[in-house]
This record gives structure tokens, sequence and C-alpha cells, in this order.
């Protein structure tokens, strides 16, 4: 008879979760600094300790605050640490991207392996949708300890120049140009192209409609995603408004993540502990252009099946997932990086995802990891995975998650990096006078709704990359109409830098 599993004292797992959504309809949410306390206390009381929620609170020894836009704090974690009355050894305030708090948990999980610490609290939040309000009624809000300095945006990278000339700064623009290099590489007609997106996303509704934190709780159908109209005009073709993240959202969540024998020492349940089974972070080229396959992602593939790997199971072993959906380019990349067809039966998120969940600015992971500890405790024994993009399909991150703890063994990130690298990104070239083969491209929409201008990746003789932009009505509407993927289209170098195309 085979005896109990011995289970590793420093497997690292998630303990306790919290979240809280304030919707219009109940007024103004409050300051980001109650929301931040509130979901933490949640998510110490989530854990359903023997020794009571202050106990967790108390055994605390790293805090990670996610980036705030809605407030700028003179000391983001300084002032949770009063509000919460707790003294952690380690404190940090992050940078921005979508894969931080994705980060923050895997690091803080290497921590605890590595018996660095042994209890650690992540938590975000946004009220940015009340700072629109209140902005829109000419009132600033009273929220406390503001930051005495103007200090940056926190971007971590400098902005290319040809990116600056051409205006590649909005994720609803880059993500589409990756949008239609997947098209392209697959075939498919525009018209058909934009039905699968609807088809991607309305599930998505359906599970946001249930989600009791979702800031769009409305299912909707693939024609209302896809039909441009008043209030879903087209914003960066092939994505309407209804299909975009949404970030100006009021939403909070934590997460507290434990040592098994800390977990143990606190009386956690042993129900309530979600393991961290296998994680890896890895990254594509920095820009745009780079990307020498704009139709895919090297670093999701080599990511998720380090991750897997880690977690000594196949994608077909996972019963949940969580795919970071800012666009449908984002879901698509990752369901091509694990091999999951369009309609897989396990449905693609658990929250709702960006566009209809909301996507608190950073923070929106931290909410995915909060749902999906819910839906693996409601599933014991089942695996569930999460990922997540930053920056411009840049940044890359997945984890494994479930309630049977497992060995402990770390991800070879570096290793997963070199190989990554060893390529090289493709060369951008500043200007160009002459023919250029469009590579990917998209149209930027006004408040109106109407075509403004579009913006094209093109390829070169030699292999490198240059931006164009095109603003010939003619040639907008055709860009929406047909295929230009392949097409070659003429480059002239006007003001500033910008390389105009005509057809």
């Amino acid at each position: 008879m085979e005896g109990p599993v011995s289970v590793d004292p420093r497997a690292p797992c998630i303990i306790g979760v919290g979240q809280q959504v304030w919707r219009p309809g109940v007024g103004e949410a409050p300051e980001p600094l109650a929301m931040w306390e509130q979901v933490c206390r949640q998510a110490a009381d989530d854990a359903g300790a023997a020794r009571g929620a202050s106990a967790v609170l108390a055994a605390v020894d790293s805090l990670d605050v996610v980036y705030c836009q809605s407030w700028a704090y003179d000391d983001p974690p300084g002032r949770l640490v009063e509000a919460l009355a707790i003294d952690p050894r380690r404190r940090a305030y992050s940078g921005i991207g979508g894969t931080v708090p994705l980060q923050l948990v895997d690091a803080a999980a290497e921590a605890i392996i590595r018996g660095e610490l042994d209890v650690a609290l992540v938590t975000g939040a946004e009220a940015l949708d009340t700072r629109r309000r209140l902005r829109r009624e000419g009132r600033k809000p009273a929220w406390r300890f503001k930051d005495p300095e103007r200090r940056p945006f926190p971007f971590e990278v400098p902005f290319h120049p040809a990116e600056v000339a051409h205006e590649v700064f909005q994720a609803w623009l880059t993500f589409a140009v990756f949008d239609i290099g997947r098209r392209a590489r697959l075939g498919t007609s525009p018209e058909d192209h934009r039905r699968r997106l609807g088809e991607l996303l309305a599930p998505f509704t359906r599970v946001a409609a249930r989600n009791p934190f979702a800031w769009f709780p409305v299912e909707r159908s693939v024609e209302e995603l896809i039909t441009p109209s008043a209030q879903n005009r087209m914003v960066g073709y092939p994505y309407t408004k209804y299909m975009v993240s949404v970030m100006d959202v009021d939403m909070a969540a934590a997460v507290i993540v434990a040592s098994h024998a800390r977990a143990d020492s606190l009386g956690v349940p042993p129900e309530r502990r979600v393991y961290l089974r296998g994680w890896c972070y890895a990254t594509d080229p920095l820009y745009v252009a780079e990307h020498r396959d704009l139709s895919r992602s090297p670093a999701m593939a080599a990511a998720s099946a380090e991750a897997l790997r880690v977690a000594g199971v196949g994608v077909d072993d996972v019963a949940h997932l969580d795919l970071y959906s800012c666009f449908a380019s984002s879901v698509d990349f990752a369901r091509d990086a694990l091999g999951l067809a369009s309609d897989d039966p396990r449905g693609f998120t658990v929250t709702g995802g960006l566009p209809f969940a909301g996507g608190a600015g950073s923070g929106y992971l931290a909410h995915s990891i909060a749902t999906m500890a819910g839906v693996l405790r409601e599933d014991p024994g089942s695996f569930g995975l999460v990922s997540g993009v930053g920056m411009h399909m840049t940044r890359h991150a997945f984890a494994i998650y479930s309630t049977t703890p497992g060995p402990v063994t770390l991800p070879e990130a570096e290793r997963v990096q070199r190989q990554l690298d060893a390529e090289g990104p493709a060369p951008i070239v500043d200007t160009h006078r002459g023919p250029a083969t469009v590579a990917a491209y998209s149209v930027a929409h006004g408040r109106d709704g109407e075509p403004d201008w579009a913006l094209l990746v093109c390829d070169l003789d030699g292999g490198a990359r240059c931006y164009a932009r095109a603003t010939d009505p003619d040639l907008l509407v055709a860009l929406e109409e047909e295929e230009w993927v392949g097409r070659v289209v003429e480059l002239e170098t006007t003001e500033g830098d910008v390389n105009l195309a005509r057809a």
C-alpha cells in the first residue's frame, strides 16, 4: 500500500486571492490605495487559514504593487504597508506591461524555492474610469499622498525613430498589423477573416457575462462584434471597438503566494492551495518591424513549451486556459504556439478577457490568476494555463497551475532566450525610396469611424524592413477589401522622414 505523497516544503502555492470591480452604476471608485487594501485583505481572508487573515498578512515578507496609471503616489508600497499594518522585508513598485503580475508571481515563486522568502503579496488596481468621468465633469480626484515630483511614464526602452515618424505607438494598431500578417499566412480572405475573429471572441463575452468581476458582463453575438456601428466603430482594421482591450476600468486584484511549509504553519487548508507547477518568460524582438515573421511568435512557442516541460504535462493535460486577449492576434498567436484549434472545447478564457472582463492597466493578469485559482479549486487535480503578452507582441509569459503539488523545478529561461536570440532581429531602415513589398499592415480609423491612414510594414531587398504610411482614400479602401500582403508599393520619403506609400 502506498504511503502519503511527500511535498517539497519549498513548493510555492497560491493561498489567497481577491478581486473587486466598481462599475459606473455604483458611483465613483475609491482611490487606488483603498482598492489595494481591500483586495489584499480579501486575499488574506480567502486563504481560510486556521490562524486567521491577520496572521496571513503578518507573515508577508515581500510586497509587489503593480504600476498604477490612475494616481501617482509618493510611495505606493510604503503607503500600502501602512494601510495594512504589515512590515515586509521587501517592498517594490513595478514597471508597466501586460506580463507584469505573472512575472511578479513567478519571481516570488522562485524566491520561495531558493529560500529567500516565505510569503509574497502581489496587488494591482486602477480607477481609470473614475478618473475619466471626473475629468469630463471638470473635477480632480481628492485622493491622498500625491507624489510631489512629476515622474515620467516608466517606458523601459527607447522609441525607434522610424516608429516615432510613422506613429507606431498604439497597441490597437500594432496588434492589428500582426493579425493581418497571420491572415495572409493562412490565406484567408479579408471577409472570412473578420468573421473568424468574431467567432473567436463571441465565446469570451459569454464567459464575461457570467463573471461577477467583469467590467462588461454582456453576451454579444458574432455580428455585434464585427459589424461597425455608431456604438462599435472601426478602430484599427480589422478591429472594432468591441474587439479591443478596455483599459479605462475601476478594478483591483491581489494574489498571495506562500511556501508549502508556511501554508502548513498558517493552517491554510490543502483545498485552498493552488501550486505553481511550471512557468517561463521569453521575448521576441523589441520593435514591430524587427519580427522576422509577423504572423507568429517564436517566444510564445518557446516559453509555453518550457512552462509545460517544467510542469511535467502536455497541453492536452491542461483543462482550463486563460490566454492573454488584449486583441484577437494575441489569442491566435498563443493558439498557434500551443497547437490549439479555434473551436477547442476548453475555451480560451476564464475571465472573459481584456475587451470584456476588462484590462486594468498593467494589472489584468492578477485578475486572470485569481480567477484561475478559483476555477482550479472547483476542479481539484486539474491543470490551468495562464499567459501574458507585453508591449507590442514582445514579452511573453506562461504559467501552469494545479491544486496538486509536483516536483519543484525552475525553468531554464536563459537557455530558452539564447536560442530565440540566435537569429537576431530584422534590420530596420528609417527611410526608403522606391519599390517595397508589403509584409503586413493595418488601417487606422478616426473617431467618426472613417479610415484615416494606414500603417504598412514593408520588406526591402536584402532582408531589411521599413515602415510606411498610406493616406490615399482609394488605397485605404482597397487595403480593407483586398489582401495586400505580398504586393509591391512605391515609397517616397516625405517631411519628417515619413515613407509615403502609393499603389
